[in-house]
């Protein structure tokens, strides 16, 4: 962690995982404990942020082709850094973030096929040294985090990733997996199959096992 006393933590995972879910009971138990945090998202975060969000969710006749996905992502993360991740931080205040730059290597890079090299100059040119304390990977079968995404999506709006392949989101999910085990000390697997409450408890057993809360 670099200057500042609050903690970066991230939820991660691909459709279905339950992220919103739980980043809301994660926020509740950091209430609960008194300790001051902002719930945000990426892409996203910020008026200008949620802009760029648009522009690669939303579905549209003309393609965005990857190396265009991958730019908006960092673009909108620079902005998210900038007006508001690290203003938060520098108050002493936690950071809860649905996603953020593994998301990028997973989906842009082993989903998209990015190239990984590529990612890391721009995560350097656009973050510098920060990076999460503690990264929380929900992780369920891609078959069963797509049907639970079908049936809480129904009849709704539609993503530009709703229309990807279950292959698509093998490759998405192995990509996070590998990250996790080669960054074990800063991300944690969830096995996010469970109960909502017990998923909940696992989270929190890893965060009380950075011993952050007193």
């Amino acid at each position: 962690m670099t200057e500042t006393t609050g903690r970066f933590l991230t939820i991660e995972g691909i459709e279905g995982v339950g992220k919103t879910t739980q980043v809301a009971r994660l926020s509740h138990y950091l209430a609960e404990r008194g300790i001051d945090h902002v719930v945000t998202r990426e892409p996203g975060g910020t008026p200008l942020a949620e802009k760029i969000r648009d522009l690669v969710l939303r579905p549209r006749e003309e393609a965005l082709p990857p190396a265009a996905e991958l730019l908006l992502m960092f673009a909108a993360r620079a902005v998210h850094l900038a007006n508001h991740i690290e203003p938060v931080l520098h108050t002493g205040r936690w950071v809860i973030c649905d996603r953020f730059t593994d998301a990028t290597y997973a989906y842009q890079g082993a989903g998209r096929g990015m190239s990984q090299t590529d990612i890391r100059l721009l995560e350097t040119l656009v973050q510098g040294a920060r990076r999460p304390d503690l990264t929380l990977l929900l992780d369920v079968p891609v078959d069963v985090g797509l049907e639970r995404s079908r049936q809480r999506d129904a009849g709704g709006t539609r993503d530009r990733f709703d229309s990807e392949r279950a292959e698509f989101f093998e490759r998405v999910r192995e990509g996070y997996l590998s990250r996790a085990r080669a960054e074990p000390g800063r991300m944690a697997i969830i096995d996010a199959v469970a109960s909502k409450e017990e998923v909940t408890k696992r989270m929190t057993k890893v965060l009380e096992s950075r011993s952050w809360i007193s």
